[in-house]
């Protein structure tokens, strides 16, 4: 185990310091300082190398966490490293963007706060790549099958890189211009610098995978042509069609979907002009959501010179200790402070909106909102409590209702399920023989570490359908669920 004193030594956690936010407010690079190895090493020795390590059940992947933790204490990096990739393909997305459910379950959250184990793994992969650690691992030799991948988000770049390394010739198509998926257009440059996407792309490209960037599958290429050209396909698309919020002046200028914001400002940052972009630049904003996107939405604003941050958010706000209903090892709802939050703005909790207001102009001026109450399980507008709220530009961050996938059931008649999810079976296939489904597209919204995961165990099912067994590793099955006792 790492230092068999060290979570008796070191009680506290300890990350590295965020940039001032006058100073991070000035560009658009991550917002964490350099991390001191000294610090990093104390903390990984905190691990407490449980008899039962409830972190390594909390993680969809399974990431053998106890290990990285001590070789991390050990000064053993490449080791360190290897261990990791072992059941995580992309850990410099997860150690960015996951909300680290493993840390939720650490044991030693019991009595103390928690391993900062996202930190160690970022930390890892980061010191990987500079030190030429991570290099491409072509496969020893070719099956001669081929595979497309449809969506090139975390679990498309999973499966794909799986099947890659088992010796499958592997397509992956993606709609827009450049690879990534959200990784690429969604989330901001402040939470990932997309040279850690490039960089894993590099070594992609160099084990074999071959990437169809601006192709619409569906569209440019039917499903069931793509079908017919390939041994087999695995729909990685995500789920994206964004929850709207369908009351009176829904349709004014001003009011838009989060995730137009936020993709327009991903081109921006990636030296595109984009035409008519929605800026928050001189205007009073207000964020409908209070999840990771909405944060993404108040980052942004701030970065683009908002006059005015709003964040409102229909329920009530979350608890700073664990709820009873939520105990260890789950992943409770707890109320937390971002880096974007950190940064300025208002936060208003049980607020509903009723109404968009326009000004002379036609264009969204405020929203009247009203007090939130509780009635027969529903929340509905307090009568009585209605009040406005000044807004130049709204923005709709409260979820996604489930993937864009009318072109792939009209085409191949593939059923979805009542959530609007393409439904598949146990091994992750649907209906049409050779067709499988990995993340959002199957499962709904979820985490990047659920897409990851779900990539990396359709992958398996894929090179199982192909040769009639595998090597590859299937850490989860579609029926898995979050952490449960």
């Amino acid at each position: 185990m790492a230092d068999p004193k060290g979570f008796l030594k070191t009680t506290e956690r300890e990350l590295p310091a965020r940039r001032p936010v006058s100073v991070r407010l000035m560009d658009w690079k991550e917002v964490y300082e350099q991390g001191d190895a000294t610090q990093l090493k104390r903390q990984a020795g905190r691990c407490m190398d449980c008899g039962v390590p409830f972190c390594q059940q909390g993680c969809p992947l399974g990431n053998i966490i106890p290990e990285w933790n001590d070789l991390t204490w050990r000064d053993e990096g490449r080791q360190a490293i290897e261990r990791l990739h072992v059941t995580n393909n992309f850990p410099e997305f997860t150690g960015r963007l996951c909300p680290a459910p493993c840390e939720s379950a650490c044991v030693l959250g019991i009595s103390q706060p928690p391993v900062t184990i996202k930190q160690v793994e970022v930390s890892i992969i980061d010191q990987a790549f500079a030190n030429g650690w991570v290099q491409p691992q072509p496969p020893g030799r070719l099956t001669g099958k081929t595979v497309a991948v449809v969506g090139s988000g975390p679990a498309g770049l999973a499966a794909a890189q799986q099947l890659t390394r088992a010796g499958h010739t592997v397509a992956v198509f993606e709609r827009d211009d450049r690879i990534g998926g959200l990784l690429r257009y969604g989330i901001p440059d402040f939470k990932m610098e997309k040279k850690h996407l490039e960089t894993r792309l590099g070594q992609m490209t160099a084990e074999g995978t071959r990437f169809r960037a601006g192709v619409t599958i569906g569209v440019d290429i039917a499903w069931d042509d793509l079908r017919a050209r390939y041994d087999a396909v695995v729909v990685a698309t995500g789920a994206l069609v964004p929850r709207d919020l369908p009351i009176p002046g829904r349709d004014l200028p001003g009011v838009h979907f989060a995730m137009e914001y936020l993709v327009q400002q991903n081109r921006v940052g990636a030296g595109d002009t984009v035409d008519q972009q929605i800026t928050a630049e001189g205007k009073h904003v207000v964020v409908l959501g209070g999840g990771d996107t909405g944060a993404d939405c108040i980052g942004t604003a701030h970065r683009q010179g908002a006059a005015s941050v709003t964040n409102l958010a229909i329920g009530r706000q979350p608890g700073t200790d664990r709820p009873e209903h939520q105990p260890w090892p789950l992943s409770p709802t707890l109320f937390e402070v971002s880096s974007a939050h950190e940064e300025g703005g208002n936060r208003e909790y049980l607020v509903s909106t009723v109404e968009f207001l326009a000004n002379e102009s036609g264009e969204v001026r405020a929203i009247r909102v009203a007090e939130t109450e509780f009635l027969d399980g529903r929340r509905v507008p307090k009568a009585g409590t209605e009040r406005e709220i000044p807004a130049d530009l709204v923005l709709l961050a409260m979820g996604f209702t489930g993937p864009e996938s009318r072109e792939l059931t009209d085409q191949l008649h593939v059923p979805v399920d009542g959530r609007s999810n393409v439904e598949r079976d146990e091994k992750y296939q649907t209906s049409h023989e050779g067709v499988f489904v990995a993340g959002d597209a199957g499962r709904g919204q979820s985490l990047i570490v659920w897409a990851i995961a779900e990539g990396r165990a359709a992958a398996a099912a894929v090179d199982t359908f192909l040769e009639g067994e595998t090597q590859l590793p299937a850490p989860v099955t579609p029926t898995d669920h979050a952490f449960a006792i």
